[in-house]
């Protein structure tokens, strides 16, 4: 019988197929007591599932190493450092050899342990860190039964489940998913950033859908309007196979963008950049026909080792990725590394009460200055080999760019009189996600040569709401007024003083927002290489003083709805 229910868009696209239907359950372990000459081989058999948990771990973020976005690779390094947490291992130690648990009884009763300490704490960040915890441990469970944790499918199915981890749903294309239908999550959340990269058809927020949808039920679930048709009719049958026709037309229509300018339709040159950390995402920017990388991310070079890299290191990896892009600017962003990420080098501070707010980016490369000279050495000594900028990540104000600007003016000098090959002027930038840095920006923006958005943590930080939180759907947007103003003062601004500014959050990489953006006035978008394309075709559709004539009227708008309204009245102008 045919059925109609909407969700969420989360990820375009449609897919026809099979429901797959996942029900995910908490830890439920009965009460087991072992016998006291048992403890020895009950220890050993947890410490191997933990290292086969680690194993799998490790494997895992290395075959999808060029398939993961940034943010998916620190929750899998999170889990693996979930695995090596001194207390955890402790508390289940001390659960089978003092107490006599079982290593499954042990599991639960740590877990819940863990569960009532986080749901004690204030701090709402910290709260949602134990969704990590669960993860890890219904891991640990599955290798003790020597089970598949991984959500998995088959081609042609329809992945329908209460919610999906982000390293999960990476490997769903190679199994032949066509799409997912999930209850938790929204548009912003990383398993739907992490389908769109993919461009794997997702909606979420369906309550009645999943508790409706049986095993093996033909579904159609289109990602750009949320719908989902389950037992489709011959008609629903016919508009499917009619837009499955229309979206690899669109595809083919794409690739052929990747020579031509990003010029609005009338006549406005815009510069698509791309984020980046490997030389496979620069080689595909440049393929691609990018102006450059807005954005280089340094971590990987720190995180998921016990040593710091070596200037030497690090100067190769830099100049390699000027290399690649063969004279276009290469932005590189000094480590932003905290206590939220995997880092066993001992940079990071443990213990931080809300890591988000801690001691991480320019905050935590003050408080190391050796560290932060060799960085600054190495990006320096880059410089010979093509045009490089440096991005100072966390910025707060004028105090942290200024003390930047004296080191690099003397590390500049040591390096000039060893005749080491620098570029004699290396632009410096900030990253505006800070509120502080946004609203104070006419005082210190004098100070930079460049600026970059941020609007992933900006967002977060203005509207006091957390993007992983998913209680929090319908508070964390961009389209928030108050955002909305935030980033067309901080573009205004930086327009006045002459000073370039870029978008390198994920509200740059979405077609749909490219005519409001342009609205706004930014003519710098940075981005996964994945989303390139179908930006460059958006802005191509558009008019830009069209556009920028239509931002008074943007502006006076009041809430979420009327902005949403105004983007469906206002798809493309010219």
């Amino acid at each position: 019988m045919r059925r109609v229910y909407q969700a969420q868009p989360a990820a375009r696209g449609s897919a026809l197929g099979r429901a797959r239907v996942v029900h995910t359950h908490p830890l439920q372990i009965r009460e087991e007591r072992i016998r006291a000459s048992d403890v020895p081989a009950e220890l050993a058999r947890l410490r191997s599932a933990i290292g086969v948990v680690r194993g799998e771990m490790a494997a895992l973020r290395e075959k999808l190493q060029d398939t993961l976005t940034k943010e998916v690779r620190d929750l899998i390094d999170v889990h693996t450092l979930v695995l090596d947490d001194p207390e955890l291992l402790r508390g289940l130690k001390s659960l089978v050899q003092d107490e006599l648990c079982s290593s499954d009884y042990a599991l639960r009763l740590q877990r819940d342990r863990v569960a009532e300490a986080f749901a004690a704490m204030d701090d709402a960040y910290l709260r949602g860190r134990m969704e990590d915890i669960d993860q890890v441990i219904l891991r640990i469970h599955s290798a003790l039964h020597q089970r598949d944790a991984e959500v998995a499918g088959a081609a042609g199915d329809i992945l329908v489940t209460p919610s999906v981890a982000p390293a999960d749903l990476a490997r769903l294309p190679s199994q032949g998913v066509l799409g997912i239908v999930t209850i938790a999550g929204s548009a912003y959340s990383h398993s739907a950033i992490l389908a769109r990269s993919l461009h794997l058809p997702m909606v979420s927020g369906s309550v009645e859908a999943l508790a409706d949808i049986n095993d093996g039920d033909v579904l159609i679930v289109d990602g750009d309007t949320g719908t989902i048709i389950v037992e489709p009719s011959a008609s629903d049958l016919r508009q499917h196979r009619v837009k499955a026709r229309e979206e690899q037309r669109e595809r083919k229509a794409l690739q052929k963008l990747r020579r031509e300018r990003t010029r609005t339709r009338d006549g406005q040159d815009i510069e698509l950049w791309i984020n980046a950390e490997t030389r496979e995402d620069i080689a595909t920017g440049h393929m691609l026909g990018a102006n450059g990388v807005g954005l280089y991310r340094t971590e990987f070079l720190f995180l998921q080792r016990d040593e710091v890299p070596s200037e030497e290191e690090q100067f190769l990896a830099y100049r390699d990725a000027v290399l690649g892009m063969a004279g276009r600017p290469v932005t590189i962003r000094t480590l932003d590394i905290g206590a939220d990420k995997a880092d066993r080098t001992g940079l990071a501070l443990t213990g931080e009460p809300n890591p988000a707010l801690g001691v991480r980016g320019i905050r935590l490369s003050l408080r190391r200055p050796d560290l932060f000279d060799d960085q600054l050495r190495a990006i320096l000594r880059a410089s010979a080999y093509g045009p490089v900028r440096i991005l100072l990540p966390m910025v707060s104000g004028r105090e942290e760019i200024k003390s930047v600007r004296l080191r690099l003016k003397r590390l500049h000098a040591e390096l000039s009189k060893t005749h080491t090959a620098i570029r004699e002027l290396v632009p410096l930038g900030a990253m505006i996600e800070v509120p502080s840095a946004a609203l104070s920006l006419s005082r210190w923006i004098g100070l930079v040569d460049f600026v970059s958005i941020g609007t992933n943590d900006l967002v977060q930080y203005l509207l006091a709401a957390d993007r992983g939180n998913d209680a929090l759907d319908d508070l964390y947007t961009p389209l928030h007024p108050a955002v909305l103003r935030v980033l067309a003062d901080i573009i205004r601004t930086a327009r006045l003083r002459g000073r370039p500014v870029a978008m390198c959050g994920e509200f740059a990489a979405d077609p749909l927002y490219a005519p409001l953006l342009l609205t706004l006035g930014l003519e710098q978008f940075s981005m996964h290489p994945s989303s390139l394309l179908e930006v460059r075709k958006a802005v191509r559709a558009t008019s830009y003083e069209a556009r920028r004539a239509m931002l008074p009227h943007l502006l006076r708008l009041q809430d979420r709805a009327a902005i949403e309204q105004w983007m469906q009245d206002n798809p493309a102008a010219g």
